[in-house]
């Protein structure tokens, strides 16, 4: 048995009465809210009409790239999505559900659960915790659909209360960081122009994880000095030659790594973590509250994602519980339109990084919301989730 693995089990043993009892207080989407609602608990709501019920619409939509996206392992052009709307008195939320391949959900899946969601049998849409405890026990599975109904759920009373999520988190629009503007994979001069391109943005996201990766960074940095994350997919397969690159990669200005080997690969992350220069976070290894504790040891750090978690509800924990644990966070997307992107942006100043992109890579989006300023994705005062249809469905 390592060092390391040894000091991670007494973590453990440690924090069971700690940790242990915050990721217990959720099980299939049910909560004790006080551990993780901080401030600004919205008002209470009118006693709903009897005649007034939820209705749920879904419809799919590709999301077209603006260049060819690659990573370890794949390459795409389009991203399949399942767009969202709950009608209530009067107000649409809108949500979404985005699946690149590695999820495993499909357009076809999603749709197949959203046909099974009733939530008609609820009184009115306030009823968050029982509504997606119903939603979460439907399939194991399901995530990005699971999250589609969240985020919609979520736009809904925010509009119905007339706040942003922002706002009823009791969190400082001010606080937004910087977005890293994402560079997949591709030759050093498609990675230049790329990073030319990218005017506007403070913080640059590489993709790595082949033989060539000093190449990728040396070409980004060719054209910019801006700061680098860079993010390995789990592509990395050696723990002492990452290390090594590590080192390296600290010199040419990178201020994160992401993912550095396989999910399943904890020991030797947790090697890498220990005596790396920078701070390592988790992304594939990461997906729900409950993964967490496992992961402090492990990785500095953890990348949040709507269409992982099953959405905002869950999300918002997970970045209490990350905190009590002293771990830094980021929130994530996949690719998405400025539904989903505005959803996961009313948590971002609460956390460490932001890579919020996705919209921006995307030539076809059906909304408006956050919008970059100043290299960030800027929270508007609109309520529910920020955003407004900019195309009607035919």
């Amino acid at each position: 048995m390592t060092r390391n693995t040894t000091s991670r089990r007494n973590f453990f043993a440690q924090t069971a009465a700690g940790a242990g009892l915050l990721v217990s207080q959720t099980v299939a989407g049910r909560s004790n809210a006080a551990p993780f609602q901080r401030t600004n608990v919205p008002a209470p709501q009118p006693v709903p009409s009897p005649n007034k019920k939820m209705q749920l619409r879904f419809y799919p939509y590709d999301l077209t790239m603006r260049h060819v996206f690659s990573v370890v392992g794949s390459s795409r052009t389009t991203t399949q999505g399942v767009q969202v709307e709950i009608e209530y008195d009067g107000k649409i939320g809108y949500g979404e559900a985005s699946m690149p391949p590695y999820l495993g959900e499909s357009a076809a899946s999603v749709l197949e659960f959203l046909k099974r969601v009733n939530l008609e049998q609820f009184k009115s849409p306030f009823e968050l915790e029982d509504i997606l405890a119903y939603i979460d026990d439907i399939t194991e599975h399901n995530t990005a659909a699971k999250a589609s109904v969240d985020i919609a759920l979520h736009d809904l009373v925010g509009k119905l209360i007339g706040v942003p999520w922002h706002r009823i988190w009791g969190l400082d629009a001010a606080k937004v960081p910087h977005t890293m503007f994402t560079i997949g994979i591709d030759t050093p001069e498609i990675m230049r122009q790329k990073t030319t391109e990218a005017t506007g943005f403070h913080v640059i996201k590489v993709k790595l994880g082949h033989d060539n990766d000093r190449e990728m960074i040396q070409a980004v940095r060719s054209v910019c000095d801006k700061p680098i994350c860079a993010d390995a997919n789990q592509g990395w397969k050696d723990k002492s030659v990452a290390l090594d690159l590590i080192f390296w990669l600290k010199e040419q200005g990178v201020v994160l790594v992401e993912q550095p080997m396989s999910k399943k690969n904890h020991d030797d992350i947790a090697w890498i973590t220990e005596r790396s220069p920078l701070p390592i976070f988790a992304d594939e290894s990461l997906q729900r509250l409950t993964d967490i504790p496992k992961l402090k040891g492990v990785f500095s750090g953890i990348n949040i994602k709507l269409m992982k978690c099953t959405g905002m509800r869950e999300a918002w924990k997970m970045v209490t519980l990350a905190r009590t644990l002293n771990m830094k966070v980021m929130v994530g997307c996949m690719t998405e339109t400025s539904c989903a992107i505005s959803a996961a942006a009313q948590l971002s100043p609460a956390v460490d990084w932001a890579d919020l992109d996705g919209n921006l890579l995307i030539a076809n989006d059906i909304f408006r919301g956050v919008q970059i300023v100043d290299g960030r994705q800027t929270l508007n005062d609109l309520p529910g989730i920020g955003v407004v249809p900019i195309e009607k469905r035919s």
